[in-house]
C-alpha cells in the first residue's frame, strides 16, 4: 500500500525551499570564479540570457512532471512518458547520490573556517598565518575530514528525517531569510571599499572585444547545473506541489532569486579582488583558492567589520550547502519511499548511510589514503572526491538533463503539457508557445553541446 504524499503547506515554503536547492556553493564560488576567467561584464550578460533560455524552461518542465505524477523521478517518468523513461529517472537519482558523496566534503570545510574564523574574531589573526597552508593541512587530514563531513551528513540527515513540512519546508523558512540577510550584509560591506566601483564596471560593462568562444559553453554549463536541474531534485519537489499552484510563477521566482544571489556574491568576491594589489593572481589558481586560501585572511586585514563579518561569512556557505544537501538527499529517500514503499524514517537513515559510506572515500582521496588519493578513471583527475566531481558535472547532469527535455519537448504531449503549465495561476508575461519551442529546440541543443564539447574537445565542467 502506498503511503499518503506529503505536501508543501504553502507557496512561499515551497519557493523558498526549491531556491534553498538550487543555491549552493556554486554561486558563491563557482560562478564568481568563471566569471572572472571570462572577463566579466559580455559573459554576464550571455549567462543571463543562458539562463532565460535554458534554465528557466528546463526548471518548469522538471516541476511539471513532479507535480503532475506526485511521484518522484523513477515513477514520474514512468507515468508522464512511457515505462522506459524511468531508466532516466533512476539516472537523476544515481546522479543526486553522486553529488551529495563529494558535495557534503566541502560544505564541511565551511564549518572549519566557521570555527577557525570565529576563534580569530575573539583572539587576532595569527601572525604570520599562511592560509594556503592551513588549507592544505585540512584536507589532508583524514581524521578532521571525516569529521567534518560527519557532522554536516548528520545535519541533512535530521532535516529530511522529519518530512517535506516538519523537516525540509521548516528549515528553508528559517534558513533562507538568514542567508539572505547575512548576504545583504556582505554586500553593504563590500560596496564601501574602494575596489566597489571597478568590481561593478567589471561584472556589469559588457565588453564583448574580451569575449572567448568558449565563454558560451561556460555560460550554458553554468546556467544548467547550479539549478539543480538534471537529477531529479525538482521533479521530487515538484511532486509535492498541490495542483492549485503556479509552477509558473515558482519557477520564474526561483531562477530570479538565484541568479541574484550569484550576482551579489560575485559584487562581494570582486569588491575584494579590486580593492587588494595582487589579488587576481590568486584568483586564477582556482574557485577554491578565493574561498578557503584568500579570503579567510582578508576579512581581518581589508574587509570593513571584517572581524563580525568573517564567521558570518562561511555562516553564509554552510547554509547554501545544506539547503543543497538537503535537496540531494530528498531525490534518493523519495525513490526508496515511492519504489520500495518504505517509511521516511527508514528511508532517510539508509540513504544517508549509504550516501556516507562513499562520502568518507572522498574525504580520505585528498592524500591521507594514497589508493584512494590516486584513483583514477579520467585522465588528469585523480582521487574519489575529482573523479566523481567529473562523471556528475560532465556526465550525469548533462545526459540527465537532455533527456528530460527531450521526452518534456518531444514525448510528451501539447495537451499534457499545457495543462500544467497554462490555468488560472499562470502570470501574464508566461507565453505557452514559446515555452514550447525553447523546451522542444534551445534547451536540448544547449545541453546537447554542452556533451559535444565534453566528448569531442575534452571541455571539463567540473
Amino acid at each position: 500500500m502506498s503511503q499518503p504524499r506529503e505536501h508543501w503547506s504553502s507557496n512561499v515554503g515551497f519557493i523558498l525551499a526549491a531556491t534553498g536547492s538550487a543555491i549552493g556553493l556554486g554561486n558563491l564560488w563557482k560562478f564568481p570564479f568563471i566569471t572572472w576567467e571570462n572577463n566579466g561584464g559580455a559573459f554576464v550578460l550571455l549567462y543571463l540570457i543562458c539562463i532565460a533560455a535554458v534554465g528557466l524552461p528546463i526548471m518548469m518542465a522538471e516541476l511539471l512532471i513532479g507535480r503532475k505524477t506526485q511521484k518522484s523521478p523513477v515513477g514520474a517518468l514512468k507515468e508522464a512518458i512511457g515505462p522506459l523513461w524511468g531508466w532516466v529517472g533512476a539516472w537523476g537519482v544515481m546522479a543526486g547520490f553522486i553529488i551529495l558523496s563529494y558535495y557534503s566534503v566541502v560544505a564541511g570545510w565551511s564549518l572549519f573556517y566557521f570555527v577557525k574564523t570565529l576563534g580569530w574574531s575573539v583572539g587576532g589573526f595569527p601572525p604570520g598565518m599562511q592560509t594556503g597552508d592551513l588549507f592544505a593541512e585540512i584536507v589532508g587530514n583524514g581524521g578532521l575530514q571525516f569529521m567534518l563531513s560527519a557532522l554536516f551528513m548528520t545535519a541533512t540527515v535530521g532535516v529530511v528525517y522529519f518530512g517535506v513540512h516538519g523537516g525540509i519546508e521548516r528549515v528553508a523558512r528559517i534558513f533562507l531569510p538568514g542567508l539572505f540577510a547575512l548576504l545583504l550584509l556582505l554586500l553593504a560591506s563590500a560596496l564601501t571599499m574602494d575596489g566597489a566601483r571597478p568590481a561593478l564596471a567589471f561584472i556589469f560593462r559588457p565588453n564583448f572585444s574580451e569575449l572567448e568562444p568558449g565563454s558560451i559553453l561556460e555560460a550554458l554549463g553554468h546556467s544548467f547545473f547550479p539549478l539543480s536541474l538534471g537529477m531529479g531534485a525538482m521533479i521530487t519537489y515538484g511532486s509535492y506541489v498541490q495542483k492549485n499552484r503556479s509552477i509558473v510563477n515558482a519557477a520564474g521566482t526561483i531562477v530570479l532569486l538565484d541568479t541574484i544571489i550569484a550576482l551579489f556574491a560575485t559584487i562581494i568576491m570582486f569588491s575584494v579582488i579590486f580593492t587588494v594589489p595582487g589579488m587576481d593572481e590568486q584568483v586564477n589558481k582556482s574557485a577554491a583558492g578565493m574561498l578557503f586560501i584568500s579570503l579567510p585572511q582578508l576579512f581581518y586585514d581589508v574587509v570593513p567589520l571584517g572581524t563580525v563579518l568573517g564567521p558570518l561569512f562561511y555562516v553564509l556557505v554552510a547554509l547554501a550547502a545544506l539547503t543543497s544537501t538537503i535537496s540531494l538527499l530528498e531525490v534518493v529517500v523519495s525513490y526508496f519511499i515511492d519504489e520500495m514503499n518504505m517509511p521516511r524514517p527508514k528511508a532517510t537513515l539508509v540513504s544517508g548511510g549509504s550516501i556516507f559510506f562513499f562520502t568518507v572515500l572522498s574525504a580520505l582521496s585528498f592524500g591521507s589514503v594514497p589508493g584512494l588519493s590516486g584513483f583514477e578513471i579520467f585522465e588528469g583527475k585523480a582521487g574519489v572526491f575529482s573523479t566523481l566531481d567529473h562523471f556528475a558535472s560532465n556526465w550525469a547532469l548533462p545526459v540527465g538533463g537532455l533527456l528530460i527535455t527531450l521526452g518534456v519537448g518531444w514525448f510528451m504531449t501539447r495537451q499534457s503539457t499545457e495543462t500544467e503549465l497554462v490555468d488560472e495561476t499562470t502570470p501574464g508575461w508566461f507565453n505557452y508557445k514559446a515555452w514550447r519551442f525553447f523546451i522542444r529546440f534551445v534547451a536540448p541543443a544547449a545541453v546537447a553541446a554542452i556533451l559535444v564539447a565534453v566528448i569531442f574537445y575534452g571541455v571539463d565542467f567540473s
